[in-house]
């Protein structure tokens, strides 16, 4: 008797015996499909795996099983790597080796716990559990019912409804409305699944050669037509304040260099979008980079897991990425030039590739999709000229389908023209499948054309920037405590130091609270090596995240911030006594910088070596040049 078995691979039919027990056929199917016997996976009558078989000594009559049956083959996410390295041919050759107990023929919760899905974002929580309805009212004209009835004039209309979106200016549906679109049909999103567009070659096809002697239709990547995304993930950009970008220009106003920033904050629920989700921003972390005027060069960053880890303990996690694109038209009126509009590019190939990069590196977990992820919520903000020549911000995301092609390695930049990107020919290093879009020629009709070149519109979602009118930001924007230096700022002589620190403090010495609320003090506190506080900055997060003095005051009873403000006095010891030689040395009319020697430089007996650090330093520094601290006693 023949039994056919359905897995995400395809349909293949296994020989059974009704007599055979639930063990040994469970064994076969394995063998048939190239599983790991030490995988995790499931075999069910039903698509949704309500009533799997189990490992058991019952015959395959006693439990129903009939000829030409079907049944579904489910791998769990965890497996999918170990089916990969099953194809190679590189799958364990004797199920002796393996306890039947790992079998997932013997699957059961309670005893083999399966791997636990990505969780879904707290804001995917809170929207998946509302309806989304729109609520209409009465319609005077139309409706001739009661107050208490209803008619398809004023019933609710869904949140996908295009004739609302139309009317209400939104040019793409949020993520949770396209869900409610896929699911409203009979089946109510039985079967719907989400999956990444997939552009390279599938792995372990043994029918054939490897690439590039050989391909055939199982494991070529199908042929991708570019369309419109008519959703987006992220529907809204906010800014808590103004001021967190003013600041982030300051960097160009002074140096007239571009600058790239990453965007931190949370998502929110955003009302202006049926089940819109909106990235509220709360600070900009400003990695190292090395600015131009025309464009900018990353550096590596060591910082980053910490930015990253006092970032999820203030609540806040990476949302996007904002850099400048600014040239100065004319000075005196303060205007820039507007160059960035449909006649030109929104977005260059290059930085559609970094955005596309981006949302790789921060997927966004679904529960729809086979893989746990669908799409991402990293958005990007480029602040250019606009069309009054006054800066302005725009916000982006790249679709999904552009992420897939610059993550298989299909997509490149043209040499000569931003707005056009390029895909890759086939090679015998890697298969490119055919990328097609359409547009409309002189005639007005859609002709397909293949994307070499392709403009980078198709490739594009729109995604409103703003700033609310009420401000009420998580860190404070008081000239006080904005003051402090900007990370990375070291070429324009804007230094994150110690000195800088001390002063911060003191200038809001009533309150300790109030002195860090502020993101780029906290971060050069997580991240300098001579800060011993560092690995305590939890509890200070949560004072300023609750704005809770006494949990400061708490805090700064710590010995580790009490050896902070010991190295605070030595400084303010130092400092004073440099002040005082400053002001005799001016009265005496002796320059400072000649008191030591008289040419050339330092001798060897004006130099002292810091008792911090033991770095070696010219008389004349009032502090170590390596560390920031005062001389040792």
């Amino acid at each position: 008797m023949i039994v056919r078995v359905q897995s995400s691979e395809g349909t293949k039919r296994v020989d059974i015996d009704p007599s055979q027990s639930c063990s040994d056929f469970l064994a076969n199917v394995s063998e048939a499909f190239h599983v790991s016997l030490s995988a995790q996976w499931s075999l069910s009558r039903s698509r949704n795996g309500s009533d799997p078989l189990y490992h058991s000594d019952a015959s395959l009559s006693s439990i129903g099983l009939k000829h030409g049956d079907m049944l579904y083959l489910k791998l769990l996410t965890s497996t999918i790597d170990a089916l990969e390295f099953c194809r190679s041919g590189q799958h364990a050759s004797s199920s002796a080796a393996v306890p039947r107990s790992s079998m997932n023929g013997n699957f059961d919760a309670a005893q083999t716990p399966a791997s636990p899905s990505p969780e879904e974002d707290d804001i995917d929580k809170i929207l998946s559990k509302q309806s989304g309805a729109i609520d209409r009212q009465r319609d005077a004209q139309f409706c001739r019912h009661g107050d208490q009835g209803c008619c398809i004039h004023c019933t609710p209309i869904q949140p996908y409804d295009p004739e609302y979106l139309a009317k209400q200016e939104i040019k793409h549906m949020s993520f949770h409305s396209y869900l409610r679109k896929l699911r409203s049909g009979v089946d109510k999103g039985k079967f719907v699944f989400l999956e990444d567009l997939r552009c390279k070659v599938k792995p372990g096809c043994t029918g054939h050669a490897p690439w590039p002697n050989g391909i055939c239709t199982k494991c070529q990547p199908n042929a991708v037509t570019l369309k419109r995304q008519e959703y987006r993930h992220v529907d809204n950009i906010m800014f808590e304040d103004r001021s967190i970008i003013e600041r982030f220009l300051g960097h160009w106003r002074a140096s007239g260099q571009q600058r790239m920033g990453i965007l931190y904050g949370k998502y929110a629920e955003h009302k202006d979008v049926p089940l819109g989700i909106k990235a509220v921003v709360s600070a900009i972390y400003e990695p190292p980079q090395v600015g131009a005027p025309s464009g900018l060069k990353l550096l590596p960053d060591d910082n980053k897991d910490r930015v990253n880890n006092l970032a999820s303990q203030l609540g806040l996690r990476r949302v996007g990425w904002v850099f400048s694109d600014l040239e100065t038209e004319d000075r005196s009126l303060g205007t820039v030039k507007y160059f960035r509009h449909m006649d030109s590019y929104f977005l260059s190939a290059e930085e559609c590739m970094m955005a596309a990069d981006f949302q790789t590196q921060h997927p966004s977990p679904c529960r729809y999709s086979t893989s746990g992820y669908f799409g991402s919520k990293f958005a990007t903000v480029v602040v250019s000229g606009g069309v009054d020549n006054q800066i302005c911000m725009e916000g982006y995301q790249v679709t999904d389908q552009c992420t897939a092609l610059v993550r298989d390695e299909c997509f490149v930049p043209t040499v000569d023209a931003p707005e056009l990107g390029y895909i890759k020919e086939s090679s015998s290093d890697q298969y490119i499948p055919d990328v097609f879009y359409k547009e409309k020629d002189k005639y007005g009709r859609d002709v397909t054309k293949i994307a070499r070149p392709l403009p980078v519109e198709y490739l594009l979602v729109q995604v409103p920037v703003a700033a609310p009118v009420n401000p009420n930001p998580m860190f404070s924007t008081d000239k006080d405590i904005s003051q402090f230096p900007i990370e990375n700022r070291g070429a324009m002589g804007e230094m994150q130091s110690f000195p800088a620190l001390c002063r911060q403090i003191r200038r809001n010495s009533s309150s300790l609270l109030r002195a860090v609320s502020n993101f780029h003090v906290l971060c050069f506190m997580a991240c300098s090596d001579m800060m011993p506080v560092r690995d305590i900055l939890g509890e200070l997060c949560e004072a300023v995240v609750k704005q809770d003095a006494a949990l400061a005051q708490k805090w700064s009873q710590s010995a580790e911030w009490a050896t902070v403000l010991q190295m605070m006095d030595a400084v303010g010891v130092e400092s004073a006594v440099a002040e005082g030689e400053k002001a005799v040395r001016s009265t005496l009319g002796v320059d400072s910088m000649n008191s030591t020697t008289t040419s050339g430089p330092a001798s060897a007996s004006s130099m002292w070596t810091c008792a911090h650090c033991t770095y070696l330093n010219k008389g004349t520094s009032p502090a170590c040049e390596m560390c920031n601290l005062p001389p040792g006693e």
